[in-house]
């Protein structure tokens, strides 16, 4: 099995917000990725002690440890359990009511002898590549789907969209927010290599429109998880000038990219 795990904060001034991993037991016998992106809350208080980077990593350790121990939980099971257990973490000291308490995105599968598993929460993004080549890419689209108006500030996009019905979600504090992710299973025969990425890594497709889903699973495969990540900042260099006149939001986001084949 071939596995390759890469994350790369977007300002190396700033603590790196996504978390990744890969589980593999001892027994040999399947395994496990997870792939969250931390959201990073506009200035101001956002009610809690932690950041998000403390966040991702107590989830994304949860996600971890139970991914790969408790495989008689579905991967929703797990997530709600996984964010129970965060969030009993800084309950008493933080409020969790907060729209914008500590979040991430969510992108987690599992594998067996027979099945994939896999699991996709917001705007991050899962491949699936069959044995024939052809690449299905996972991905919750809601975020995509909500009108621009309520993006237009921070203050309407958490009064109205953000982790409400006909909005978009992320794991924050809710466990019952589990049940809102993108699940699914595909038999293992069907699956020879699984990338999971970030949207700072994603931009290389749905930001600059390099290539296809296929496209980039292909530089993932053939240059690796590294060149990837050179490639879009190398394309957001280029696009700063363009970020200023569009008001893009970043010009670097953490990117984060990893890849399993078996």
């Amino acid at each position: 099995m071939r596995t390759e795990l890469v994350s790369e904060p977007g300002d190396p001034a700033r603590p790196n917000e996504d978390f990744a991993s890969v589980g593999l037991p001892a027994s040999g016998q399947g395994g496990s990725l997870v792939v969250l992106d931390g959201v990073t809350p506009p200035p101001g208080d956002d009610g809690c002690l932690h950041s998000v980077h403390w966040f991702s990593a107590h989830l994304g350790g949860a996600l971890t440890e139970l991914s790969v121990s408790r495989r008689d939980l579905t991967l929703a099971e797990i997530l709600s359990r996984s964010i129970r257990r965060t969030s009993e973490a800084h309950s008493d000291t933080c409020d969790l009511s907060h729209p914008r308490t500590p979040q991430a995105t969510v992108v987690l599968a599992r594998w067996s002898a027979d099945l994939v598993e896999y699991l996709v929460l917001s705007d991050s993004a899962l491949l699936l590549e069959s044995p024939a080549g052809e690449v299905t890419p996972v991905l919750d689209d809601r975020l995509t789907r909500v009108p621009r108006a309520s993006l237009a500030s921070d203050a309407i996009a958490d009064a109205t969209v953000r982790n409400k019905e006909g909005g978009f979600f992320t794991a924050a504090a809710d466990p019952s927010v589990a049940a809102r992710a993108v699940t699914g299973t595909v038999p293992r025969a069907e699956v020879r290599a699984l990338a999971a990425l970030t949207d700072g890594a994603t931009r290389w497709v749905e930001k600059f429109g390099e290539g296809d889903w296929g496209g980039l699973f292909t530089v993932v495969r053939k240059e690796g998880a590294q060149s990837l990540v050179d490639r879009v900042r190398t394309l957001e260099r280029a696009d700063a000038e363009a970020r200023a006149r569009l008001r893009r939001s970043k010009t670097h986001d953490d990117a984060t990219v990893v890849f399993v084949e078996w």
